[in-house]
Protein backbone atom coordinates (compact mmCIF):
# COMPACT_ATOMS: atom_id res chain seq x y z
CA UNK A 1 0.00 0.00 0.00
CA UNK A 2 1.50 3.33 -0.82
CA UNK A 3 0.63 5.91 1.61
CA UNK A 4 -0.59 9.03 0.16
CA UNK A 5 -2.15 10.57 3.64
CA UNK A 6 -1.73 10.90 7.12
CA UNK A 7 -4.13 11.56 9.33
CA UNK A 8 -2.75 11.40 12.89
CA UNK A 9 0.12 13.47 13.20
CA UNK A 10 0.87 16.06 15.99
CA UNK A 11 2.85 19.41 16.55
CA UNK A 12 4.73 21.21 19.10
CA UNK A 13 1.45 23.03 19.87
CA UNK A 14 0.52 20.26 22.10
CA UNK A 15 2.96 17.59 22.74
CA UNK A 16 5.48 16.67 19.37
CA UNK A 17 8.37 18.06 18.70
CA UNK A 18 8.17 19.86 15.43
CA UNK A 19 6.29 23.11 14.68
CA UNK A 20 2.73 22.90 12.34
CA UNK A 21 5.07 24.61 9.91
CA UNK A 22 7.91 22.25 10.15
CA UNK A 23 5.70 19.53 10.46
CA UNK A 24 3.90 19.87 7.08
CA UNK A 25 7.57 20.58 5.47
CA UNK A 26 8.41 17.32 6.75
CA UNK A 27 5.22 15.52 4.97
CA UNK A 28 5.99 17.69 1.56
CA UNK A 29 9.67 16.69 1.69
CA UNK A 30 8.01 12.28 2.19
CA UNK A 31 5.57 12.91 -0.97
CA UNK A 32 2.37 13.20 1.07
CA UNK A 33 -0.32 14.07 -0.81
CA UNK A 34 -1.84 15.08 2.63
CA UNK A 35 -1.75 16.03 6.26
CA UNK A 36 -4.12 16.24 9.32
CA UNK A 37 -2.68 17.90 12.42
CA UNK A 38 -4.22 16.63 15.13
CA UNK A 39 -3.32 18.08 18.60
CA UNK A 40 -4.56 16.90 21.90
CA UNK A 41 -7.52 19.36 22.84
CA UNK A 42 -6.71 21.62 20.57
CA UNK A 43 -6.79 23.72 17.14
CA UNK A 44 -4.20 26.25 17.63
CA UNK A 45 -1.91 25.03 15.38
CA UNK A 46 -4.61 24.91 12.41
CA UNK A 47 -4.05 28.29 10.88
CA UNK A 48 -0.10 28.46 10.64
CA UNK A 49 -0.13 24.56 9.30
CA UNK A 50 -2.81 25.58 6.63
CA UNK A 51 -0.32 28.53 5.50
CA UNK A 52 2.47 26.04 5.00
CA UNK A 53 0.28 23.68 3.45
CA UNK A 54 -0.92 26.41 0.79
CA UNK A 55 3.08 27.34 0.17
CA UNK A 56 4.51 23.50 0.00
CA UNK A 57 1.14 22.38 -2.08
CA UNK A 58 -0.12 19.83 -0.04
CA UNK A 59 -3.20 19.39 1.70
CA UNK A 60 -3.95 19.81 5.32
CA UNK A 61 -7.16 18.70 6.70
CA UNK A 62 -7.83 20.36 10.08
CA UNK A 63 -8.48 17.67 12.99
CA UNK A 64 -7.91 17.45 16.63
CA UNK A 65 -7.56 14.63 19.30
CA UNK A 66 -9.81 14.61 22.34
CA UNK A 67 -9.73 12.04 25.33
CA UNK A 68 -13.00 10.80 26.03
CA UNK A 69 -13.52 8.65 29.98
CA UNK A 70 -13.15 5.11 29.34
CA UNK A 71 -12.72 1.69 31.51
CA UNK A 72 -10.28 -0.32 31.76
CA UNK A 73 -8.49 1.08 28.52
CA UNK A 74 -7.79 4.41 26.89
CA UNK A 75 -10.57 5.90 24.18
CA UNK A 76 -9.26 8.69 22.15
CA UNK A 77 -11.02 10.19 19.35
CA UNK A 78 -10.08 12.14 16.07
CA UNK A 79 -12.33 15.03 14.62
CA UNK A 80 -11.60 16.22 11.64
CA UNK A 81 -13.25 18.85 9.51
CA UNK A 82 -13.26 20.32 6.28
CA UNK A 83 -12.18 23.76 7.38
CA UNK A 84 -11.03 25.65 10.45
CA UNK A 85 -13.89 25.35 13.15
CA UNK A 86 -12.97 28.31 15.11
CA UNK A 87 -15.67 27.63 17.80
CA UNK A 88 -14.33 24.65 19.16
CA UNK A 89 -11.26 26.47 20.73
CA UNK A 90 -13.90 28.00 23.24
CA UNK A 91 -15.62 24.86 23.54
CA UNK A 92 -12.45 23.01 24.97
CA UNK A 93 -11.41 25.86 27.15
CA UNK A 94 -11.81 23.90 30.52
CA UNK A 95 -10.32 21.43 29.22
CA UNK A 96 -7.08 22.85 28.31
CA UNK A 97 -7.23 24.51 31.48
CA UNK A 98 -7.12 21.98 33.38
CA UNK A 99 -4.75 19.97 31.31
CA UNK A 100 -2.59 22.81 32.27
CA UNK A 101 -3.15 22.80 35.43
CA UNK A 102 -2.16 18.80 35.83
CA UNK A 103 1.47 19.42 35.11
CA UNK A 104 2.55 21.52 38.10
CA UNK A 105 0.58 18.62 40.23
CA UNK A 106 2.75 15.91 38.47
CA UNK A 107 6.11 17.83 38.78
CA UNK A 108 5.20 18.26 42.86
CA UNK A 109 4.50 14.63 43.43
CA UNK A 110 7.82 14.14 41.72
CA UNK A 111 9.61 16.38 44.10
CA UNK A 112 8.21 14.27 46.90
CA UNK A 113 9.75 11.35 45.31
CA UNK A 114 13.45 13.19 45.44
CA UNK A 115 12.80 13.82 41.82
CA UNK A 116 13.88 18.16 41.24
CA UNK A 117 12.00 19.76 38.82
CA UNK A 118 10.17 22.55 38.20
CA UNK A 119 7.99 23.85 35.75
CA UNK A 120 10.72 25.54 34.03
CA UNK A 121 12.68 22.29 33.55
CA UNK A 122 9.42 20.70 31.64
CA UNK A 123 8.79 23.65 29.37
CA UNK A 124 11.73 25.97 29.17
CA UNK A 125 10.81 28.59 26.60
CA UNK A 126 8.28 26.54 25.34
CA UNK A 127 6.24 26.69 22.21
CA UNK A 128 3.52 24.42 23.45
CA UNK A 129 0.03 26.23 23.90
CA UNK A 130 -0.22 23.34 26.18
CA UNK A 131 2.42 20.95 28.08
CA UNK A 132 1.64 17.31 28.89
CA UNK A 133 2.98 14.39 30.07
CA UNK A 134 5.88 13.94 27.07
CA UNK A 135 7.10 17.54 28.42
CA UNK A 136 7.28 16.35 31.85
CA UNK A 137 9.32 12.52 30.50
CA UNK A 138 11.55 14.52 28.08
CA UNK A 139 12.65 16.47 31.12
CA UNK A 140 13.23 13.71 32.71
CA UNK A 141 15.46 12.03 30.54
CA UNK A 142 17.57 15.50 30.21
CA UNK A 143 18.30 15.33 33.75
CA UNK A 144 19.45 12.16 34.03
CA UNK A 145 16.88 10.49 36.13
CA UNK A 146 15.97 8.38 33.37
CA UNK A 147 17.07 6.54 29.82
CA UNK A 148 14.16 6.93 28.04
CA UNK A 149 10.25 8.03 27.28
CA UNK A 150 9.50 4.96 28.26
CA UNK A 151 11.42 4.73 31.41
CA UNK A 152 10.38 7.78 32.20
CA UNK A 153 6.55 6.60 31.96
CA UNK A 154 6.81 3.05 33.57
CA UNK A 155 8.74 3.94 36.67
CA UNK A 156 6.94 7.75 36.88
CA UNK A 157 4.18 9.20 34.57
CA UNK A 158 2.04 6.40 34.23
CA UNK A 159 -0.80 5.17 35.30
CA UNK A 160 -0.80 3.69 38.77
CA UNK A 161 2.68 5.17 39.18
CA UNK A 162 3.54 7.25 42.20
CA UNK A 163 3.62 10.85 39.60
CA UNK A 164 0.36 10.03 37.67
CA UNK A 165 -2.39 12.33 37.67
CA UNK A 166 -5.60 11.95 36.36
CA UNK A 167 -6.21 13.38 33.32
CA UNK A 168 -9.77 15.69 33.14
CA UNK A 169 -11.74 14.05 30.49
CA UNK A 170 -14.96 14.43 28.66
CA UNK A 171 -17.71 11.48 28.43
CA UNK A 172 -17.14 9.51 24.81
CA UNK A 173 -20.68 10.95 24.07
CA UNK A 174 -19.40 14.53 24.80
CA UNK A 175 -16.08 14.49 22.46
CA UNK A 176 -18.71 13.10 19.71
CA UNK A 177 -21.31 15.49 19.69
CA UNK A 178 -18.62 18.48 20.14
CA UNK A 179 -16.85 16.92 16.90
CA UNK A 180 -20.63 16.93 15.35
CA UNK A 181 -21.91 19.81 16.65
CA UNK A 182 -18.81 21.87 14.49
CA UNK A 183 -18.91 20.08 11.34
CA UNK A 184 -16.57 17.29 11.59
CA UNK A 185 -16.19 13.66 11.38
CA UNK A 186 -15.41 11.72 14.59
CA UNK A 187 -13.44 9.03 13.94
CA UNK A 188 -12.05 6.27 16.79
CA UNK A 189 -8.48 6.56 17.29
CA UNK A 190 -6.45 3.41 18.16
CA UNK A 191 -8.97 0.81 18.98
CA UNK A 192 -5.97 -1.35 20.33
CA UNK A 193 -6.42 0.93 23.11
CA UNK A 194 -9.57 0.05 24.36
CA UNK A 195 -8.11 -3.47 25.59
CA UNK A 196 -11.85 -5.34 24.75
CA UNK A 197 -12.11 -8.57 23.36
CA UNK A 198 -13.08 -9.32 20.36
CA UNK A 199 -16.97 -9.72 20.78
CA UNK A 200 -17.07 -6.49 23.47
CA UNK A 201 -15.31 -4.33 21.33
CA UNK A 202 -17.74 -4.91 18.38
CA UNK A 203 -20.19 -4.46 20.48
CA UNK A 204 -18.98 -1.24 21.57
CA UNK A 205 -18.10 0.36 18.44
CA UNK A 206 -21.83 -0.30 17.42
CA UNK A 207 -22.77 1.54 20.12
CA UNK A 208 -20.66 4.69 19.47
CA UNK A 209 -21.73 4.36 15.70
CA UNK A 210 -25.42 4.78 16.91
CA UNK A 211 -24.23 7.71 18.24
CA UNK A 212 -22.85 9.21 15.71
CA UNK A 213 -19.69 7.92 15.42
CA UNK A 214 -18.21 8.22 11.53
CA UNK A 215 -14.95 6.24 11.71
CA UNK A 216 -12.24 3.90 12.95
CA UNK A 217 -8.32 4.50 13.01
CA UNK A 218 -7.47 1.36 11.25
CA UNK A 219 -3.81 1.52 10.17
CA UNK A 220 -1.73 2.46 12.81
CA UNK A 221 1.65 1.28 14.55
CA UNK A 222 0.43 -0.46 17.22
CA UNK A 223 -2.03 -3.10 15.35
CA UNK A 224 -0.86 -6.01 14.30
CA UNK A 225 -2.47 -7.60 10.81
CA UNK A 226 -4.37 -9.93 12.48
CA UNK A 227 -6.31 -6.36 13.91
CA UNK A 228 -5.75 -4.44 10.80
CA UNK A 229 -8.10 -7.00 9.33
CA UNK A 230 -10.71 -7.54 12.71
CA UNK A 231 -10.99 -3.21 12.48
CA UNK A 232 -11.61 -3.40 8.51
CA UNK A 233 -14.20 -5.88 9.03
CA UNK A 234 -16.44 -4.00 12.01
CA UNK A 235 -15.93 -0.64 10.04
CA UNK A 236 -17.48 -2.15 6.87
CA UNK A 237 -20.23 -3.94 8.62
CA UNK A 238 -21.41 -0.70 10.23
CA UNK A 239 -20.51 1.28 7.51
CA UNK A 240 -17.37 3.82 9.22
CA UNK A 241 -14.75 5.16 7.01
CA UNK A 242 -11.41 3.66 7.49
CA UNK A 243 -8.44 5.76 8.50
CA UNK A 244 -4.80 5.67 9.72
CA UNK A 245 -2.22 7.63 10.68
CA UNK A 246 1.41 7.23 12.19
CA UNK A 247 1.03 9.76 15.44
CA UNK A 248 3.76 11.22 14.30
CA UNK A 249 5.45 13.21 17.87
CA UNK A 250 9.15 13.31 16.95
CA UNK A 251 11.19 10.71 16.17
CA UNK A 252 11.93 9.78 19.98
CA UNK A 253 8.37 8.57 20.61
CA UNK A 254 7.45 5.40 18.45
CA UNK A 255 10.11 5.63 15.47
CA UNK A 256 7.75 6.63 12.98
CA UNK A 257 7.81 9.01 10.25
CA UNK A 258 4.77 10.66 8.51
CA UNK A 259 3.41 8.70 6.52
CA UNK A 260 4.79 5.36 7.54
CA UNK A 261 1.12 4.49 8.78
CA UNK A 262 -1.78 5.95 6.45
CA UNK A 263 -3.93 5.59 3.60
CA UNK A 264 -3.81 4.88 0.28
CA UNK A 265 -5.38 6.90 -2.53
CA UNK A 266 -8.57 5.22 -2.76
CA UNK A 267 -8.98 5.36 1.13
CA UNK A 268 -7.98 8.90 1.05
CA UNK A 269 -10.17 10.04 -1.41
CA UNK A 270 -13.73 7.71 0.11
CA UNK A 271 -12.47 9.92 3.28
CA UNK A 272 -12.67 13.00 1.79
CA UNK A 273 -16.48 12.28 0.03
CA UNK A 274 -17.48 11.45 3.59
CA UNK A 275 -15.80 14.56 5.22
CA UNK A 276 -17.45 16.64 2.72
CA UNK A 277 -20.84 14.77 2.65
Amino acid sequence: MRTVADLHTHSCVSDGNLSPAELVDLAASRGLRALALTDHDTLAGIPPALRSAGARGIRLIPGIEISAEFEPGMLHLLGYFPSHPPGMEAALEHVQRARNERIPRIISRLNGLGVRLDVSDVAPGVRQTQVGRPHVARALVEKGYVHSFDEAFDRYLGRGRQAYVPKEKLSWMSAIGLIRRHGGLPVLAHPCTLDLDESDLGSFVERLSSEGLAGMEVHYPDHTPEQVSLYTGIASALHLVVTGGSDYHGPERNGCSPGDYGMDRNQFDLFCKHLTA
